[in-house]
Order: structure tokens, then C-alpha cells, then sequence
């Protein structure tokens, strides 16, 4: 049973996050957000990989599918931490620095498939580099053939092209796009059949659920059946999704910090577990750090010691990928906002001066952190105590 577009609407609604809303590529009247719309070099150097008219190939047999997707997984070494997709927020710098703390996979910010085949925006909004990978391009999309020419400009340089087929803002009713297809299954079901029979990546999809666990089940198989290589959905449905597929399934959302992966794990069967806001304040959660609110806030407050790395440390670290790696200051003001949130609140007034400052330098951001530390009151990240000296570390146990 398929729920009425009404009350699906109502439904997501009360699953809003603000992590989701999407920007429109308008022209704005806001002067600093235009500057901030800038890349913050003048360096592009991406360019449109030679496309060929596709050759729709026939479909492979679901026991075929299953083994190519496990196969595809497995190669790619079974990431466990993911960087979620998170509008504005998960670009090529923000996810290199994850993956220096521990993140073994991530999806680039949600690109909207037909704008991104129409403009040159693409060369500002999806950037990439050697490092990273295993990378997930998603897109969102209501048309087959839009979806695939946009699939096929990224298909030489990623491991999935993921369809977004969770976004519940309004902005996605207004566009037909994300969550919103779920009252039009036949349509989902032809756009990952077109990227399943026409692309030489897999195909993954991010997915919301329905209210009733049954109608989630059915969306799932109706998924798997008709090509999706992988699939992510919401920790509510999670274990009984995993137990109903054959393909590898993710958990997305809810993650505070490394031990909550792990428990997730051991106890849905998901291949790995997707994090976004906690990643925003902590890029280092995958490497075990804590911030003062989940260390001194846990049961285990008293093995949670000082681990020598804060967020102005994470800050810099940051602004020095973007200096190799550019794009639009709006992200980077974005991602200086959430990392230094706790040190702001000790010093407002450096907060302000950062709002005040319309037109961004790396030279004044560096100059920000330096000024914070200099005026005291350093809030560490935390690590777990080492019961004994031969005791592995997060960061060993990561990398291995």
C-alpha cells in the first residue's frame, strides 16, 4: 500500500534536516553571498570527459547482479566510514580531510543532474582529485535520459553514481526530485534502470522510508530488482532492509562518534554506516576523537583523556586543502562556522568579525584561528584513555 501524496508530504516534514536543503544556482541580489559564490582561486581545471552515445546493453540476471555488486564492493575494500552527501559541505577538500582521519569513502554534495548537464556550474560544484576515492557522485534527477548524460560526465572518475532518493525539502516537491518520487515508483524504477544498463560504475541509492515497514521492504526489492548495485537507508528500517536484500546495504545518520558505527554494525549486519552533522563539528570521529560534548557528556567520562588534536588544528588543516583544491568561499566560511562553533562560544566577538567579513582571504582565516588561540580557552577533541601500552590506537586500527 503506497501512501497519498499528502500524507507523504506531511510525513517527511517531521523528518526535516537542515542538512538537506538545497541551494538554487540563482543569480542573488546578497553581495557577500555572490563573493562567497566565488572559487577561492581563479585555477579550473576540470574538463568534460568525451562522450559517446550510450548502447543500451540488456539486463544481467539478478543472481549475476548481485555477484558483480558484492564483487565491485569488495574491491573497493568494504568501506565501514562513509561521508554522507550533505549539500555544500561534503567537497573534494572537506572530504580529504575526512579521509585523513579515518573516513574510508564519501559522496560529493547532491548534484542536480539536469542543471549539471546545462552549465559550467559543474566545474565549481563537483571537483575531484586521484585521492578520492572510493567517491560516490550523487545526483538527483526525474528524467532517464537528463540523469544518464549527467551520470556519464562523472563516470570515468568515481565508484558510483548514487541517485538521491531521500531529499525532503520543499525545494525537492517543487522539482520532482528526491523523496518526492516515491508516490511515482515506475519513474524511480526507469531511472536506475537507465544508469544500471547504460554506465560501467554501479548504481547506488539513498533512500528514505515509508511510514508502513512493508511499503519500505517492497521499495527496496523494487530497488534491487531493477539494477541498484547498493543501497543506503534510514537506521529506523535498517535491519530489517539489510536482512531483505542481497545487494550490500549502509546505515545513514545518527552517528556521535566511532563506537556508535561499530554497534550499528554488530547489530543490523550493514556494511557501513554514513555520517554527516557529527562530521561538520568533528572530522576526526572516524579516527576515534570526541568533542567535549560526547566525551565529558558519556557514561565513560573518565577514560576519555585529551587526544592533542582540537578543531582549530582541523580548521587549518582544512584551508590548506582548499588552497590545492579550490572552491566557492560560501563552502569554506560554511565548514570555518561549524568546526570553530565551540570556540566561537567562548569568544563571540571573533565570530562577528568573521559574519563582518564579506569578502574572504585565506590570509584573514588563518589569521582568525591564530587570534582564537591566542586569546585562550582551547577546547581539545578527546580520545579513549590506552588501557595498556600495546593497545592499538583508532587511527592505527583505521588505516589497517
Amino acid at each position: 500500500m503506497k501512501p497519498s501524496s499528502l500524507s507523504l508530504f506531511k510525513f517527511l516534514r517531521t523528518r526535516d534536516s537542515p542538512l538537506l536543503r538545497i541551494r538554487t544556482m540563482t543569480q542573488t541580489s546578497n553581495p557577500s553571498q555572490v563573493r562567497d559564490d566565488l572559487l577561492c582561486s581563479d585555477q579550473q581545471q576540470q574538463s568534460d570527459a568525451h562522450i559517446e552515445k550510450p548502447l543500451e546493453t540488456a539486463p544481467a540476471s539478478i543472481d549475476t547482479r548481485v555477484e558483480q555488486a558484492w564483487a565491485h564492493w569488495k574491491k573497493l575494500g568494504r568501506p565501514k566510514y562513509i561521508v554522507a552527501p550533505m549539500v555544500d559541505n561534503s567537497e573534494l577538500p572537506f572530504r580529504l580531510l575526512c579521509q585523513k582521519y579515518g573516513a574510508q569513502a564519501a559522496y560529493t554534495p547532491m548534484l542536480h543532474s539536469r542543471i549539471f548537464t546545462e552549465t559550467d556550474n559543474r566545474n565549481k560544484e563537483f571537483t575531484t582529485c586521484e585521492e578520492d576515492r572510493p567517491l560516490f557522485v550523487q545526483f538527483c534527477a526525474n528524467d532517464p535520459d537528463t540523469l544518464l548524460e549527467a551520470a556519464k560526465k562523472v563516470e570515468p572518475c568515481c565508484d558510483y553514481v548514487d541517485i538521491n532518493l531521500g531529499c525532503p525539502q520543499r525545494i525537492a516537491r517543487r522539482g520532482n526530485y528526491g523523496a518526492f518520487l516515491m508516490d511515482n515508483l515506475p519513474l524511480v524504477k526507469s531511472l536506475v534502470e537507465k544508469l544500471a544498463q547504460n554506465l560501467t560504475v554501479p548504481v547506488s541509492c539513498k533512500i528514505r522510508i515509508f511510514p508502513n515497514l512493508q511499503d519500505t521492504l517492497n521499495y527496496a526489492k523494487m530497488l534491487e530488482d531493477a539494477g541498484c548495485s547498493l543501497l543506503a537507508s534510514d537506521w529506523g528500517a535498517i535491519k530489517e532492509v539489510r536482512n531483505a536484500l542481497r545487494i550490500p546495504v549502509l546505515a545513514n545518520g545518527n552517528v556521535r562518534c566511532i563506537e556508535d558505527v561499530e554497534d550499528c554494525i554488530k547489530e543490523t549486519g550493514v556494511e557501513g554506516v554514513l555520517s554527516a552533522e557529527t562530521l561538520l563539528e568533528n572530522p576526526a570521529v572516524f579516527a576515534g576523537f570526541r568533542t567535549t560534548e560526547w566525551a565529558k557528556g558519556s557514561e565513560e567520562e573518565e577514560g576519555y583523556v585529551d587526544g592533542g588534536l582540537d578543531q582549530g588544528d582541523l580548521v587549518v588543516e582544512y584551508l590548506k586543502l582548499c588552497e590545492k583544491h579550490p572552491v566557492p568561499w560560501r563552502m569554506i566560511r560554511s565548514h570555518v562556522h561549524k568546526m570553530l562553533g565551540d570556540w566561537f562560544r567562548v569568544h563571540p566577538q571573533v565570530r562577528e568579525q568573521l559574519n563582518a567579513q564579506n569578502i574572504l582571504t585565506f590570509e584573514f582565516l588563518y589569521g582568525l584561528v591564530d587570534q582564537l588561540k591566542e586569546l585562550g580557552g582551547r577546547v581539545p577533541l578527546y580520545k579513549k584513555r590506552k588501557i595498556d601500552t600495546l593497545q592499538e590506537s583508532p587511527q592505527k586500527d583505521l588505516e589497517n
